[in-house]
This record gives structure tokens, C-alpha cells and sequence, in this order.
């Protein structure tokens, strides 16, 4: 169920039996041969199927995060950490005010962790609030899924690349790329300087079957962390 897709009265309707609804967190930042929106396109494909396979509703994504270190790629829009988090929260102010009391939101976007720190406060401003950040890539079953590809998974590189990510005009280098050692925190300039063509290093792409699974595995965890907010329906205040 995507709001997108509702009127007011399909929402109405929807708070009458159910109070979760799933966010998605994501950026649009320099990925290499990658989209720019990469970071959003994959939480939001995975919130997609999430939500039809359990019947939540799945908010329009949000495709700005905070990303000042890529600002020398052109394409790339970054925002305060202030904005960000000042962004979150009216968003859920304004659905818990008509009901929503569960949140679970798929973030795509590394740059996007001082989310959970506002989350931890505003349950405790908002009656009944329940809130699950899940970091995609983080969950070890994902991790697990990687471990028999060629090179670890990171940013630009093949753990990103799926179909719907890829731009038919962009082709892939053949070699992988020797990974990038980023040990401190460096400027855009910088991160210019050491990315080159923005990949964090590693394999560029795998076959699609592989991919795939990746997606599929990644769907079924989030669907069980999902449940750590509790059954469907409504919990009340």
C-alpha cells in the first residue's frame, strides 16, 4: 500500500484496523557509475515489497540525507543534520496527530544515523509511539548474503548495483577497484581526491541471479524486524 496511491478516506479507513506505517530514509549523492539516487531508490523498493507482503501503508520516501562529504560530485544534495532531523520529525508529528503510532523506517543512507537519537526523544514526547530504524546493508543476514561474492560490500560498488539502480547510458568498469581506506574524517575535497570515480572499492557488479537473492534475503529480514514493533493492527495508546 503506498500513500501515494490513497486518498484521505483510504487512509482514514486504514487507521481504523492498523496504526504501523513504514518510512524510508535515503539520499541523492554521488554512487559512482551508479544513479544519484540510489540511496532512496533501493530502501524505497525494498519498503515497496515489505509493505505489500504485510499490508502496511509505506509513505513517499524521503531522498535527502545528510551527505557533505560528496559535495564536490556534481548531482549530489546534502543537508544539515538540523534539517534532517527537523524533516523527520514533522513528518511523524504530523502522522502520529492522525494516529500512526508505529514507525518503521528502511534508511539507505549511512549519513542519516542522528535519526535515531530524535527517535529515542520523541518517544518520549509522543504518546504510544513506537519507532524500528533499520540500516538495510547492516543486517547481518544481508552480510551473510554477501560473504561468497568476490569483495566485501560498500558504497558504489556491487552491493548497490542492482537493475533498477543502474543507468543504461553508464558502463560498468570490468576489474574491480582497490578498496578505499577512509580512516578519519575528511573534507569533500578530499573525498574528491581519494574516491576518484566515487566507489569505495571492490567488485563493481555480480550477476543478476545473485542480486536477487540479496533483495529477496534483505525483504524477509526486514519483514521480521518489522515484527519487533508487534503484531498487526492497532496497540493503542
Amino acid at each position: 500500500m503506498l500513500l501515494e496511491e490513497c486518498n484521505w478516506m483510504h487512509v482514514e479507513e486504514y487507521l481504523e484496523r492498523e496504526d504501523r506505517i513504514v518510512l524510508v530514509t535515503g539520499a541523492t549523492e554521488q554512487h559512482g557509475y551508479l544513479s544519484l539516487y540510489t540511496d532512496t531508490l533501493i530502501p524505497y523498493a525494498l519498503a515497496r515489497e515489505i509493505g505489500e507482503r504485510a499490508d502496511v501503508l509505506v509513505a513517499p520516501p524521503v531522498p535527502f540525507g545528510v551527505s557533505p562529504y560528496f559535495l564536490r560530485y556534481p548531482g549530489t544534495i546534502s543537508l544539515r543534520t538540523t534539517t534532517l532531523l527537523a524533516l523527520i520529525e514533522d513528518v511523524i508529528r504530523s502522522l502520529h496527530e492522525q494516529g500512526f503510532r508505529r514507525f518503521f523506517i528502511v534508511n539507505g543512507h549511512g549519513g542519516n544515523a542522528p535519526i535515531l537519537g530524535r527517535l529515542r526523544e520523541l518517544a518520549n514526547e509522543l504518546v504510544g509511539l513506537r519507532a524500528h530504524m533499520v540500516d538495510w546493508w547492516k543486517l547481518p543476514a544481508v552480510q551473510a548474503a554477501c560473504a561468497g561474492l568476490p569483495t566485501p560490500p560498500t558504497h558504489a560498488n556491487y552491493l548497490e548495483n542492482f537493475p533498477f539502480t543502474r543507468l543504461p547510458d553508464a558502463e560498468m568498469p570490468s576489474e574491480s577497484k582497490p578498496p578505499v581506506t577512509l580512516s578519519v574524517v575528511e573534507g569533500a575535497d578530499r573525498m574528491r581526491e581519494l574516491l576518484g570515480d566515487g566507489s569505495f572499492g571492490g567488485a563493481y557488479q555480480v550477476d543478476d541471479a545473485s542480486m536477487d537473492r540479496l533483495f529477496e534475503t534483505t525483504v524477509e529480514t526486514l519483514l521480521i524486524e518489522m515484527g519487533k514493533l508487534g503484531p498487526p493492527g492497532r496497540v493503542g495508546e
